[in-house]
Parts: structure tokens; C-alpha cells; sequence
């Protein structure tokens, strides 16, 4: 077991206070995720939580713990379903809050938050959150959806709560009877951390350049890793189909080819590195220059929490074409910041990419109201102090004056207010 701790910060390195500020330890699988809990980490920091990061080995866990302020500790945990090494991770995450006695913890992504969730309760830690940022089963079939079923329900079982990234989310989750609709929560409109407005802004980017792509040329982006549930052999037709009528356009990739079971065939693979109109960055960890030389986002998932990517493009004015499936339906409002479309369907996505693309004042016009869209509802500040207040309150005593914190749930298909942590 590695451990590394990096930046405390002056409360933590007085004496004995760092047992006096509640403790939370935030699990994931994989160093990549990392990426999406920029701010988030740091914020709670800045409320007063001492936190602990715990991941797989990699430079993005060190980078990570740097720029966030926190400590990080470094498990192996294998991605894919490995029984041996699954176990061997459980017992060292068991030990590990064995030790730390932390307050709460936050497991999340489908291995992490099994194992993390299970091993949180097993060594009694008293608030346990399970933090669902989508359902793999979703894109699964057969006997593997059965075990990454029983593996949600089980990860939800040992939590406290569920928090869901968004309404839909959370509606899948139900219908499907991962947990109870009272262990099913929703922060205020979703999203696990909003998006950094100012960084995700409309403006210049010399990418245009670098990446040879002539200055009037349209350009179609993508951002995420290149699997087939993000919908990637669908988007590569359609780029064929949308050269016959465009054929100045380039598709920029924005994306690694990810080794999962998901992985891409070696001749799609083949297609993409060779053609001359399709660029592929690999593993980008600063995107937002990438937004800003696309005239359209089509990200044509077929499972999402809430896609982080579909947020950053209409952060940066950028309308967004992807689909009605779980999570990627609450990234866009239809007809007014982009396109919602069936998944799987080429033909659909190279319709709705003319359609913008031909008619400049509408693609500016859903652009601006994208951006408007997110600095209403998704702006990071807002989105990550109401985590910070949510969690305040899950460790305030029951019955304290300044404990209740008025969230939005949706149960039911209903809005409804509940105060704090009440019935959980």
C-alpha cells in the first residue's frame, strides 16, 4: 500500500488538529477519473474537511493530491471483474479505514464503490455515501448485466446513500431497484461537480493550427474515451456520411482508445488513425482549448451519470447533439442548447451535424443559450458548495439547530423538499 501525502495545509499540520476536522475519504477505481473530481476535492478541503483520495497507482493520483491539497493513497483495483485481486483490494481498503477511522466516506465508479462501500461498512464507518455516476449495466446484457446488477444493488446496500449524478440517473436506478427511492438522493440539479465557467468559456485557441485543420474548415468534436458504448463506431459513420455532403469537415477526437471490454476493434481503430480529416489527441488532461475549435459536440453515449464533457462544451457555447439514454438526456435541453437523438443511429447524428452546420445563426443561437443554461444551473461554485453544506449536515448530531439542509429530491417523478438527512 502506497500513501503519499501531499500539501497539507497549516490546519492540518498543528498539533492534534487534524483529529478535530471531520474526516472524508473519497474512493475511485482508475488515476484517469481523477479528472472529474477537479474542485471537488479542493472544496471540501476549504469547508473544513480533512480529506484522503484513495485510487489505483498512477501520475494522475500524485497530480491529483498536488493540485487538490489533499492526501492520497494508492490501492491496485482492477477495472474488470478479477475475483483474486478483488479481494486482495478489499482487504486493504478495509484496513486502510481500519486505521483512518475517517467520518465519512464516498465510493464511486463500479468497482471502487463496491469494494470501497463494502469495506466502509464492514469496518463500521458511520456515514457511508455511494456516489453513482452511472450505470455500466445499462450498456451490458446477458449474464454480465445480472452480475454488474447484483454488484449495484450490493455497493448500494452497504451505503447510506445513493447519491445519484442525475434525475435520470436516479429514475433508471429505481426502476431497476438498486435502492430504496429514500436512499436515492439528487443535489439540487444534478452533476457530481459542475463546470469551471471561467475555463470552459467561449474564446480563441491556436489548436486549430496545431492540429492542421484549415481555419475555415467545420469541425465536428468529440470528447471521452473511444469505446463502443460512448458511441463512437456510430459517429465515425456518420462523419462518412457527413463528408458527402461537407467534405471540408474534420472530426476532432478528443479521447484515448480505452482497453476495456468496450475497446474498439482494430479495424475501426485502423480507420480513425488514418484518415486525413479525423484527428485523435489521445489522453488530454487540459480540454478546454479543444472546445474552442469545434463548431459542434456530438457525444452519442449509449449509458452516462451526467456527462461531464456535454457540460464543458456549452460552458464554452457549443451546441451538443447526444442521446435520450440515462444521463446524456439531462445535458441538453432539447431544440434549445442542441439535439437529442436515439442511440446507435449514424444517420441521426449526421442529420441533426448538417443541420447546425448549415445554418450559422442557429448554431450561435443554441450555442449562447447553452452557456447561459450552464451558468444557471451548473456552475462548479454552487454545484460543489451544496455538496460541501449536504455533507456539513450528514455530520451535524440529529436534532441539531444548524443541522437540516433543504435539498431537492425527486421521488417519484415529483419534486419534493426533505429536510437534511431525515428517514435515511
Amino acid at each position: 500500500m502506497q500513501v503519499s501525502r501531499v500539501h497539507p495545509s497549516p490546519a492540518e499540520q498543528a498539533p492534534g488538529s487534524a483529529q478535530k476536522r471531520p474526516h472524508i475519504v473519497v474512493g475511485i477505481t482508475d488515476p484517469q477519473t481523477c479528472l472529474v473530481l477537479t474542485g471537488r476535492l479542493r472544496t471540501l478541503r476549504e469547508a473544513g474537511f480533512r480529506v484522503t483520495l484513495v485510487c489505483s497507482p498512477g501520475e494522475l493520483l500524485v497530480g491529483t493530491g498536488a493540485s487538490e491539497g489533499v492526501e492520497v493513497i494508492a490501492i491496485p483495483m482492477r477495472r474488470g471483474i478479477a475475483v483474486a485481486s478483488d479481494l486482495v483490494s478489499l482487504a486493504r481498503l478495509w484496513l486502510l479505514l481500519r486505521r483512518l477511522k475517517p467520518d465519512l466516506t464516498e465510493f464511486s465508479t463500479p468497482k471502487a464503490g463496491l469494494l470501497g462501500c463494502i469495506a466502509a461498512r464492514l469496518a463500521g464507518v458511520p456515514h457511508r455515501v455511494y456516489l453513482l455516476r452511472g450505470l455500466k449495466l445499462e450498456a451490458s446484457r446477458g449474464f454480465k448485466r445480472l452480475i454488474l446488477l447484483g454488484a449495484e444493488r450490493m455497493a448500494a446496500a452497504c451505503a447510506q446513500i445513493v447519491l445519484c449524478n442525475s434525475g435520470s440517473l436516479r429514475t433508471a436506478a429505481l426502476a431497476l431497484r438498486v435502492a430504496p427511492a429514500a436512499k436515492l438522493q439528487l443535489l439540487g440539479d444534478g452533476s457530481s461537480n459542475g463546470v469551471d465557467t471561467k475555463r470552459f468559456s467561449p474564446g480563441e485557441s491556436d489548436m486549430r493550427e496545431r492540429l492542421c485543420i484549415p481555419a475555415k474548415a467545420p469541425v465536428v468534436g468529440y470528447v471521452g474515451r473511444l469505446t463502443r458504448d460512448k458511441g463512437v463506431p456510430e459517429l465515425v459513420e456518420a462523419f462518412r456520411l457527413i463528408l458527402a455532403t461537407k467534405p471540408d469537415t474534420h472530426l476532432l477526437l478528443v479521447g484515448w482508445f480505452d482497453a476495456s471490454d468496450d475497446a474498439l476493434s482494430e479495424e475501426l481503430r485502423s480507420r480513425i488513425e488514418n484518415h486525413p480529416q479525423i484527428h485523435c489527441t489521445g489522453f488530454v488532461a487540459q480540454t478546454a482549448p479543444y472546445y474552442r475549435v469545434m463548431d459542434v459536440m456530438v457525444f452519442p453515449s449509449w449509458r452516462e451519470g451526467f456527462p461531464n464533457a456535454a457540460l464543458e462544451a456549452a460552458s464554452t457555447g457549443i451546441p451538443v447533439i447526444t442521446t435520450v439514454c440515462t444521463g446524456s438526456r439531462d445535458s441538453v435541453v432539447p431544440e434549445v442548447t442542441g439535439f437529442l437523438i436515439r442511440p446507435g443511429y449514424p444517420v441521426a447524428i449526421s442529420e441533426m451535424v448538417l443541420k447546425l452546420l448549415g445554418d450559422t445563426a442557429l448554431r450561435l443561437r443554441m450555442g449562447k443559450a447553452a452557456r447561459r443554461w450552464v451558468l444557471t444551473h451548473y456552475a462548479n461554485t454552487q454545484v460543489l458548495d451544496l455538496l460541501a453544506a449536504f455533507y456539513r449536515s450528514l455530520l451535524q448530531p440529529v436534532g441539531a439547530a444548524d443541522s437540516p439542509l433543504r435539498m431537492r429530491l425527486l421521488i417519484d417523478d415529483h419534486t419534493v423538499d426533505q429536510v437534511g438527512n431525515a428517514g435515511l
